[in-house]
């Protein structure tokens, strides 16, 4: 591999304008498909074979408009100065009802006052509109135009509010803010690890390609695949973070052959043979994770999990393509623009404090240990009170609408009303006149609306057939409360002589999705960590380092999970990220749920993203220990080499992840909670404390291999086999770092 890398690196770097001109070409192409041909977001959370989606496609069967997914918008109404029901506020409602039967696809709109659509103090109300032949994708502008049908009642004063809930999950989460702040502290960092504005730019510019380029793939994907509207985000929170840091690493060891007297044309071959071999590597191992999640039996997060796979994708390529070819245009100018005191500093020689540290820690290794693991403990501690959920918009921004017609219809008609439950029976024998069906429909009322923590079950409606009846079931509880899950438990156990019984709605298919990744977390989590360590074996030829650096990356896991529990389960920081409390909590401290998928995405993408820095801080140490064999110095200079480097990846990843806390959306606060936390950890106590300490108490157990197992494994170097020097390989490809 690194010859074939080392021969794509000279080529891009002779052909260095072409690479360039194609890179942008696609990147500008790519983005303004996007942009002129939008792919639409679909984050449906159907899991076939489920009792959810059996319900939901019994709905589409001859229920008539509105009845099927995305098939019905409410207008929440609420008069703060009287009633609904007095006449100029009477006659404003039926001339907003007029408006909305004239706007296109609208087949039925159904009064508020009809029974159950006014609340008990007949100041909310609803309007709820039945939609047919319109495009599902488009669902969140066709909602716009019916909530401006609704003005005649906003000249009264009275608030009318679109409540599709469709709308927020469908809606995609847009890019800007954060994404330019996380730019500008790399940039920042870069600049401190360089000392030059020509250097620091190279993996700015080589991630906004990247990204620029996956998203528009991303986007385009939209109209084969349903992507999910957390797709985008994700993928730019990953696909930046790691495209500046595999950048950063090749620009590293280029400028300390410079450093060393190589020529550019002979420099970028060896740094790309050997830095590249490293990236692509440690880009497989993420691509890896994320793609078991393909296992994980929940759509919406396999697909999830290959396409922000696609970003890691695109900043491996352009750090093997693009990288070398800028570095073959700019010649020796990479150091040009040299930043004064910052510069003049990086130029000194001498060991680092990483060197020191390395040398400490190589002393006194079991009290390193002793140290690191009471840290690590404390971190993850928490995590044993991690409280897994469902955010419904009660936890969304307070000036979203979402949140303020779930605020409405709480206040309104009750927390349940906001995620209704949709009971289908199917029915054994079809509907006729005179028969024994409506004795069963009547039945299904009486035994649903009999269930404990059910407030109300309305009347059963048939389908054209006479096959499947439906009715809704309001819950005593809101979506996002788990006693939720445990009405639809108890639904599901009602049994009708005549009828099958499926209950389908958010809360139910929440449920259903909740219990399913429950049964396959173990599955995707052995996966991941068997065929990370199997790489990591074939890498280092040592199943002792494979095994210690899958128990490590699950360590930083815990101290994800331990600082989640405490910003969001405890609710010791969800004020500090910016969240409002939810509907009904006015205490300075509040919990947030958090969705069950939402760990198992974190394991994947935080498993991938530790072992970048394992393979980086291994080769060098390996490398030392291949020089001399003494294995404490060579747990000291690995640390001291790659060090500085390290802690600049880790450095511009967090910040890019804290950026993204901004974000109005819940999930994206948690991820991005998570994400930096694990990170810095990883990149400081794990790395620079807890690995070393291990490996210098292993001793040469380190490098031990079985001799029959030395015998079948394929002879696979991410280092390479240049002889001539050491130094040419990523063990010490880092080592540049300390004089950049």
């Amino acid at each position: 591999m690194s010859g074939l890398l080392g021969r794509l690196g000279g080529w891009c770097a002779r052909h260095g304008r072409a690479v360039l001109a194609l890179w942008v070409t696609a990147a500008v192409l790519l983005t303004a498909g996007s942009i002129l041909f939008p792919g639409p977001v679909n984050s449906n959370a159907a899991i076939p074979g489920t009792d959810a989606q059996r319900a939901h496609d019994l709905m589409r069967d001859g229920f008539g408009p509105g009845y099927d997914a995305g098939g019905t918008v409410q207008i929440v109404l609420h008069s703060p100065d009287g009633p609904l029901t007095s006449p100029p506020r009477t006659r404003a409602v039926q001339s907003a009802m007029e408006r909305l039967r004239e706007v296109p696809h609208v087949v039925a709109v159904d009064t508020p006052y009809r029974p159950g659509g006014l609340a008990p103090d007949t100041r909310t109300g609803l309007i709820t509109i039945r939609l047919k032949g319109h495009d599902n994708n488009k669902l969140a502008e066709t909602t716009e135009r019916l909530s401006a049908a609704a003005e005649p009642v906003r000249a009264l004063g009275v608030e009318a509010v679109a409540a599709d809930a469709s709308t927020p999950a469908d809606k995609e989460i847009k890019t800007g803010t954060s994404e330019i702040i996380g730019v500008v502290c790399a940039l920042l960092v870069l600049l401190f690890a360089f000392g030059t504005l020509v250097a620091a730019m190279v993996p700015i510019f080589t991630a906004l390609v990247s990204i620029a380029t996956g998203l528009g793939v991303i986007s385009l994907l939209g109209h084969v695949v349903d992507v999910p509207k957390q797709a985008s985000i994700m993928a730019t929170m990953i696909g930046l973070g790691v495209g500046i840091d595999y950048a950063l690493f090749l620009l590293s060891r280029h400028r300390k052959l410079l450093a060393d007297g190589v020529p550019v044309p002979d420099a970028v071959p060896r740094v790309v043979a050997g830095s590249g071999g490293a990236v692509v590597f440690a880009g497989g191992t993420v691509i890896i994770a994320l793609s078991a999640l393909m296992l994980g039996g929940f759509p919406m997060l396999q697909t999830l999990g290959w396409i922000t796979g696609i970003s890691v994708v695109c900043a491996v390529i352009t750090s093997i393509t693009l990288v070398p070819a800028l570095l073959g245009m700019l010649g020796h100018r990479i150091n040009a623009l040299r930043l004064p005191f910052i510069g003049r500093r990086r130029r000194g020689d001498g060991p680092s404090g990483w060197s020191a540290l390395g040398t400490w820690v190589a002393k006194r290794p079991w009290s390193v240990l002793a140290l690191s693991i009471a840290i690590l403990g404390a971190l993850a501690a928490p995590a044993l009170g991690l409280k897994l959920g469902s955010l419904d918009d009660g936890y969304g921004d307070r000036d979203t609408a979402a949140r303020r017609s779930y605020e409405l219809i709480r206040t309104g008609f009750g927390p349940g009303a906001n995620g209704p439950l949709i009971v289908v029976a199917a029915l054994d024998e079809k509907a006729a006149e005179g028969g024994s069906v409506p004795a069963v429909l009547r039945s299904l009322k009486e035994r649903v609306g009999a269930v404990d923590g059910v407030v109300h079950a309305g009347d059963p409606v048939l389908n054209a057939d006479g096959t499947a009846a439906l009715l809704q079931a309001v819950p005593e509880y809101a979506p996002s409360d788990p006693e939720a899950i445990e009405v639809v438990r108890a639904v599901r156990g009602v049994r009708v002589e005549g009828a099958r019984v499926h209950v389908g709605g958010e809360v139910a298919a929440l449920a259903d999705a909740s219990t399913r990744i429950t049964e396959r977390t173990p599955l995707v989590v052995g996966v991941v960590v068997l065929l990370s360590a199997l790489l990591l074996l074939l890498a280092f030829r040592s199943p002792v380092v494979a095994i210690k650096a899958a128990l490590m990356n699950l360590v930083s896991l815990g101290t994800a999970f331990g600082a989640l529990a405490l910003v969001f389960s405890l609710g010791l920081g969800t004020r500090l990220v910016g969240m409002d409390p939810p509907v009904g909590v006015d205490a300075l401290l509040f919990s947030v749920p958090i969705d069950s998928y939402i760990p198992l995405m974190l394991f994947a993408v935080l498993f991938g993203l530790s072992m970048d820095y394992e393979v980086f801080l291994l080769t060098a140490v390996r490398q030392a220990y291949l020089r001399h064999g003494d294995n404490r110095r060579a747990v000291a200079e690995g640390l001291g080499s790659t060090g500085r480097v390290i802690t600049s990846a880790a450095l511009i990843m967090v910040a890019v992840f804290v950026a993204f806390i901004a974000y109005p959306d819940p999930m994206v606060k948690i991820f991005g909670v998570g994400l930096a936390v694990a990170v810095a950890v990883d990149a400081t106590v794990i790395r620079g404390l807890l690995v070393p300490a291990t490996m210098v108490l292993l001793g040469r157990f380190n490098w031990w291999c079985p001799a029959w197992l030395e015998r079948i494994l394929p002879d696979l170097s991410i280092e390479g086999h240049d002889e001539e020097s050491s130094a040419e390989r990523p063990g010490q490809e880092l080592a540049g770092a300390t004089h950049a």
